[in-house]
């Protein structure tokens, strides 16, 4: 029976349908804007992992980071990771830029940089 008084009340059919259009562009821009963090979360807890469990060989662990790469579709190269062989620890450096497009009307520029120790 409400949903009758909503469709006939124009001023309530308009409002709601704003609301509607209002949170489809709230999860949108969620989704759009998230995911490079999500990627840059997920990359970053794997190079530690990875860091921590490497037992001097950074060949080795650079193509398991490459690989990792390429899964999650992060823009970074393979002479853009630094693997640092320490005394007791490894450490790996990266960085990149994603550009995130919001339907052709504004862009924003994330910088991601890893620098983990493990």
């Amino acid at each position: 029976m409400k949903k009758v008084r909503i469709l006939k009340n124009e001023t309530g059919f308009v409002k709601f349908i704003f609301i509607v259009l209002v949170l489809a562009c709230i999860v949108y821009v969620g989704i759009k804007v998230g995911m490079p963090y999500y990627k840059y979360s997920a990359f970053k807890s794997d190079a530690k992992e990875l860091a921590r469990i490497s037992i001097g060989d950074t060949g080795k662990t650079k193509e398991q980071l490459l690989e990792r790469v390429q899964d999650l579709g992060l823009p970074i190269k393979a002479d853009d990771i630094q693997i640092i062989q320490l005394e007791k620890t490894v450490r790996v450096k990266t960085s990149w830029s994603e550009t995130v497009d919001l339907l052709g009307l504004y862009q924003k520029k994330f910088d991601f940089t890893v620098d983990v120790e493990g």
